[in-house]
């Protein structure tokens, strides 16, 4: 007796070449719907659902593949003899193929102009149903919801027969995948309409095993979303080097984030998860050079990612010193000529395209995960932020800006100094805000920079001692949230100090 094939897609991609290379191996195919009607029209001679079950299709669609001549057909064991037995008691001819893919509900949902009503009715009842089926029973069935493995079932068809067990359990494990991704979306939706509280359904795809976690005597993976996303270390091309390790990854995803927060030119030096020495300029070449006298010490063994193409002049300056990992959105021949000298050095092909869409930030806590949005928003440092009698010249402006921008991305308590577009000086995740400010300011002033500094925290001055020790190291201006109880105690202590001090009422803490 031929095999047969139910065929039933949403999806239609490459469906016509794989149903006739079935059929010309002599299976029989059922179809519904517009699929028969396309495999029809491309000349394959199909047997219509109703034939089989002996009943129409009801409810505008909604009930036609819901029948025992369906499920029986593919849930029998064939190793039963009851189960065969019942088959032939009912005139039940087995199914051996099963080609369904959904209803497009995700897609249908992310057009706002959708309604409940539209939505409701790409909910697939039938598809998962029979995907369900077939999966349970791969030991004899094989079940397909991915055209991109249509070539694969043809080939081992062509050779075998049939399909290979091993192949149908993989395809039977992808069934299950995509009905609980279908089902986790509906689940979303739903409870959302009818006002519950909301479910955190999280889909990730393995991207690669990584050697070991923070220290070697830890396991670990790295996960991607599916959707892909700007300044992503998910979707980025590793052009040569080592693999990425974990710490790698923690660390050029956050020098990703900084370098999301900047239009002009820019250029970053990282090392464990904080900036080294950051810049903007004028080209990309004069940023990459600021930051790298910004830190000369700390950018050994670090990462750099620049916002603008990676040219011969940048390369050369990169190739004596020891790096971990370079980031740009493209590369000149020259300049991957010469990077390609240092061979463990990862190079990577990062999408930098701006995008006002919210990202998810999600952060494991032992027995619970922390989900916030992650903190994309920039503000504009302006002059009626002042709140100081000393008011800002434009130079300094420009500086201020860059200063709020970059300690966002310091690990708090965070402090930073710079001027003409550089950072001098970084003090970061210090127990206390003088604390950090002290390390910021003495490695300013060890490099030789002393006089019109502009210093930004990233939360409030709890007291007025901070103002004091920036005037002793040269603070011209300085940039933080305000909203302490004391913040007319630092704002006096400026005016004394003929320091201009900005509040831009906004923290941008970094745990």
């Amino acid at each position: 007796m031929a095999k047969r094939a139910l065929v039933s897609v949403s999806d239609k991609t490459g469906l016509l070449p794989f149903v006739q290379g079935l059929q010309t191996l002599g299976w029989e195919i059922i179809a519904t719907g517009g699929t028969q009607r396309l495999l029809e029209e491309g000349g394959v001679h199909t047997i219509g659902i109703s034939e089989i079950t002996g009943f129409p299709e009801i409810c505008d669609g909604r009930v036609k593949t819901l029948h025992p001549k369906v499920h029986g057909a593919l849930l029998a064991r064939r190793d039963m003899p009851s189960h065969l037995q019942a088959l032939r008691e009912n005139h039940i001819d087995f199914i051996d193929l099963v080609c369904v893919n959904l209803y497009p509900f995700r897609e249908t949902i992310a057009n706002p102009e959708t309604t409940m009503a539209d939505a409701i009715e790409k909910i697939d009842i039938g598809g998962p149903s029979m995907l369900r089926s077939a999966a349970k029973n791969f030991n004899d069935v094989t079940v397909v919801c991915d055209p991109s493995d249509y070539d694969t079932i043809l080939a081992e068809i062509r050779a075998e027969g049939n399909t290979t067990l091993n192949t149908r359990l993989q395809l039977s494990a992808k069934a299950y995948t995509h009905t609980a991704q279908y089902d986790c979306c509906i689940a979303t939706y739903m409870r959302e309409k009818a006002g519950l509280n909301p479910k955190l359904f999280l889909e990730f795809d393995l991207k690669q095993g990584l050697r070991y976690g923070e220290n070697p005597h830890q396991q670990a993976m790295f996960y991607a979303e599916p959707t892909s996303k700007s300044f992503s270390l998910a979707t980025a091309q590793q052009l040569q080097g080592k693999e990425l390790s974990y710490n790698n990854i923690q660390d050029a995803n956050a020098a990703l984030c900084i370098a999301r927060d900047f239009t002009q030119p820019f250029c970053c030096a990282l090392k464990h998860m904080n900036p080294c020495g950051a810049a903007v300029a004028a080209t990309i070449e004069e940023a990459w050079q600021k930051a790298y006298e910004a830190d000369t010490v700390s950018i050994y063994g670090g990462i750099v990612v620049c916002n603008r193409e990676i040219t011969r002049t940048i390369a050369e300056g990169m190739k004596p010193i020891f790096l971990e990992i370079v980031m740009a959105p493209s590369y000149t021949p020259e300049a991957m000529e010469i990077l390609a000298t240092k061979k463990n050095l990862r190079v990577l092909c990062v999408d930098m395209t701006p995008s006002s869409e919210p990202v998810h930030q999600y952060v494991s806590v032992t027995g619970g995960l922390l989900v916030q949005h992650l903190d994309t928003q920039i503000e504009t440092v302006s002059s009626d932020m002042c709140v100081t009698k000393t008011q800002p010249s434009a130079e300094r402006m420009a500086d201020l800006q860059f200063g709020w921008n970059i300690v966002k991305h310091v690990k708090s308590n965070a402090i930073v100094v710079v001027r003409n577009g550089q950072t001098l000086g970084v003090g970061a995740g210090q127990m206390n805000r003088v604390g950090s400010a002290e390390i910021a300011l003495r490695q300013a002033q060890a490099a030789g920079h002393t006089t019109d500094l502009v210093l930004a925290s990233d939360g409030f001055l709890p007291f007025d001692d901070t103002v004091a020790l920036a005037a002793q190291y040269g603070v011209t201006a300085i940039v933080q949230p305000g909203g302490s109880i004391r913040d007319t105690d630092c704002i006096t202590k400026a005016d004394e100090l003929g320091i201009c001090m900005l509040m831009t009422g906004v923290r941008h803490f970094k745990h």
